[in-house]
């Protein structure tokens, strides 16, 4: 059954055809974070796909993954394209390195998951709240509520870890 919403002014639509997706947001509708893991290789993988990018193996099923890790990477956006975001600029979007399966399948892969830089509520962070993030950010998920049945994961900074003394961020203008 296909999943729609409504985020802030713009339609979200998951059609039936896309069976791993649909897959993927019915355990974020239920708060959870769940990733493909490949019945041969057993290795997770992200974003959900119908075969294994690493073996080719299109066996697999859901496993739980505990959303914590930390910032890789991430984009600081000032113009907003959406007419509904132009308020919450500036926004992060964050590119996180997962704590689970680092090193996996070579010493420099990992599992990296981008989503927003929210408040633990599901809001978009303030100003204030941007500016202290960057590189090296621990941070864990959490979830924002769309329409029955839609949650899309985010990312908020993790309070219960220890935190880089000075996370590093690109040099502002």
């Amino acid at each position: 059954m296909a999943i729609r919403g409504d985020y802030m002014g713009m339609a979200l639509s998951i059609d039936d055809l896309d069976g791993e997706n649909l897959g993927y947001f019915k355990h974020c509708a239920e708060h959870k974070f769940h990733l493909q893991k490949c019945d041969d290789c057993a290795l997770l993988r992200y974003p959900p796909t119908t075969a294994c990018p690493f073996c080719a193996s299109g066996n697999a099923t859901w496993a739980p993954v505990e959303g914590k890790g930390e910032v890789y990477s991430y984009l600081e956006v000032h113009h907003a394209i959406q007419p509904a975001f132009r308020a919450k600029t500036p926004y992060m979007v964050l590119l996180v390195q997962l704590d689970t399966q680092q090193g996996a399948p070579t010493q420099d892969d990992a599992l990296r998951v981008a989503a927003n830089l929210t408040l633990p509520n599901g809001e978009f962070a303030p100003p204030d709240v941007v500016k202290s993030v960057g590189i090296g950010t621990r941070v864990r998920m959490v979830f924002s509520d769309v329409s029955d049945g839609l949650s899309l994961p985010q990312w908020t900074i993790d309070e219960t870890a220890k935190q880089p003394d000075k996370p590093w961020r690109y040099p502002q203008e």
